[in-house]
């Protein structure tokens, strides 16, 4: 019977066990796949949205004032008029380096080639000097401007993004070029805390590929092509002024936005993995997981000790008389034959004792069913708190009981049920306000060996017959 009631709470645990990890691993996988789906649909393009638009604050500004530097009748005016007074266009590079906080300033004469600088004129740019190619693309260039990264003239160790600005004269002719510069470093910064602010790798790239501008934690790729993943898609973020794509690596998705920066002719690339979201679910599904085991070992002990106990409870239902608590005849063949198998097993005697209440019949007739119940209550209650633990009191039938007292001959059993009849008797029994007082008629016998229990029973109950027939209050012993 242990083995049935452990099995089941096996099973159901198995079934509580395979229903929760269940669900926790669908939960797992639609949530891991809605995060992506969030990471690739809107997330990630509205980083990217609001990296342009910081961009466009924080890049665009020095070509903005190339454009009104370019645009500046001071400068073409003084251009025109043949580059009189140095000083005057030295001051106002001055000027516009201080004003902008910017790390250059400069203005290259077409018709003088001069490379005017707020130190004062630099050099003549040559087309002889692979360093000056610069200028010929910016002055011959379709665009009005080109931004370019290069080593900065006056400081040839300092790389600077150059905004390089054609300026032209009333009838539209190229006359110069101008422009500013923005510290790399500066730069590079500003895309740390773009990273920082977003938990996102940013870089730029030009429309061939080339990385132009990068943070931290990028790698050593010099071009899409070289970028492990990325480079089966490079040709389709190259060739669209916007894309969205994803791609696998080491266990890994990562989701890529990509969008065109025109002012700059380069494309802003934001990329992002799925390392931290799914970190944070695997914990959930790890937690959910511990959780659910512990709710399954706890519903399972549940279960076990309840149907333990309800069994139990059953069995004492089933074995016992509800009216006394006395075990009842079912079990009674049971009791006897294991009670008999240990005192064969000890060399110890076994002894029974039958008894029946005197004048029951009148009881009942004067006090009705609920007095009789009430008195046989009573006597059993005091039976069973005068006889031994090892002792054992069944409800044989009607107001008839049986007693077996293992490890105590005929002789001692004879002094027991004395004692017992005398405990009756000087315990009266309350019902309502009247005191009733019960004597009992007892025959008491020792179990022989190899005897039937019908026989012992027999032999106990022709005690019992003889005891009566003296009188009540008697015990005979067979």
């Amino acid at each position: 019977m242990l083995g049935k009631k452990l099995y089941f709470a096996i099973v159901l645990c198995l079934l509580l066990a395979t229903g929760f990890l269940t669900t926790s691993f669908v939960s797992f996988h639609v949530a891991r796949e809605s995060v992506e789906e969030q990471i690739s649909e809107t997330t990630l393009p509205l980083t990217s949205d609001n990296i342009y638009s910081e961009i466009q604050r924080d890049l665009l500004q020095p070509i903005f004032i190339s454009s009104l530097m370019a645009h500046d009748t001071f400068v073409r005016d003084w251009a025109l008029a043949g580059e009189q007074d140095n000083d005057k266009i030295i001051k106002y590079l001055g000027e516009i380096q201080n004003r902008y906080d910017t790390i250059t300033s400069y203005f290259i004469s077409e018709k003088t080639r001069n490379y005017y600088h707020p130190s004062g004129v630099i050099k003549k740019i040559s087309e002889e000097d692979p360093a000056d190619v610069w200028y010929f693309q910016a002055r011959d260039d379709i665009k009005p401007y080109e931004v370019n990264i290069d080593s900065d003239t006056v400081d040839r160790s300092r790389l600077t993004i150059f905004v390089n600005y054609q300026v032209r004269d009333y009838d539209g002719n190229v006359i110069g070029v101008t422009g500013v510069g923005l510290s790399l470093t500066a730069v590079t910064n500003l895309i740390e805390t773009y990273q920082k602010r977003y938990g996102r790798t940013i870089y730029f790239v030009d429309r061939e590929g080339k990385v132009t501008l990068n943070g931290s934690g990028f790698g050593t790729a010099n071009s899409l092509h070289e970028r492990r993943g990325m480079r089966y898609h490079a040709t389709q973020i190259l060739t669209a002024p916007g894309s969205s794509i994803s791609y696998e690596e080491d266990g890994a998705t990562y989701f890529v936005n990509s969008r065109l920066v025109p002012e700059f002719g380069w494309l802003l690339i934001v990329e992002q993995n799925d390392f931290v979201a799914n970190e944070r679910i695997q914990n959930t599904l790890l937690i959910n997981i511990a959780i659910s085991l512990l709710i399954t070992v706890i519903v399972g002990l549940a279960a076990y000790l309840t149907i333990r106990n309800y069994q139990n409870r059953l069995e004492e239902l089933a074995s016992r008389d509800k009216l006394t608590g006395s075990y009842n005849r079912q079990v009674f063949d049971m009791l006897f034959d294991t009670t008999r198998k240990n005192c064969k097993r000890q060399t110890k005697p076994l002894s029974v004792m039958t008894f029946d209440l005197d004048d029951f019949k009148g009881i009942n007739d004067a006090y009705g069913h609920p007095g009789g119940d009430a008195v046989l209550r009573e006597v059993l209650t005091n039976i069973r708190t005068a006889v031994r633990e090892s002792d054992i009191v069944c409800r044989w039938g009607g107001d008839e009981f049986v007693i077996l007292f293992p490890e105590m001959d005929r002789q001692d059993a004879l002094t027991k049920a004395r004692d017992l009849a005398d405990h009756v008797r000087n315990s009266p029994i309350r019902f309502g306000r009247e005191e009733i007082t019960m004597t009992i008629s007892a025959g008491v016998t020792e179990y022989r060996d190899g005897e039937d229990i019908d026989t012992l029973m027999m032999r106990v109950d022709n005690a019992l017959y003889t005891a009566k027939a003296t009188g009540p209050d008697h015990i005979s012993l067979a």
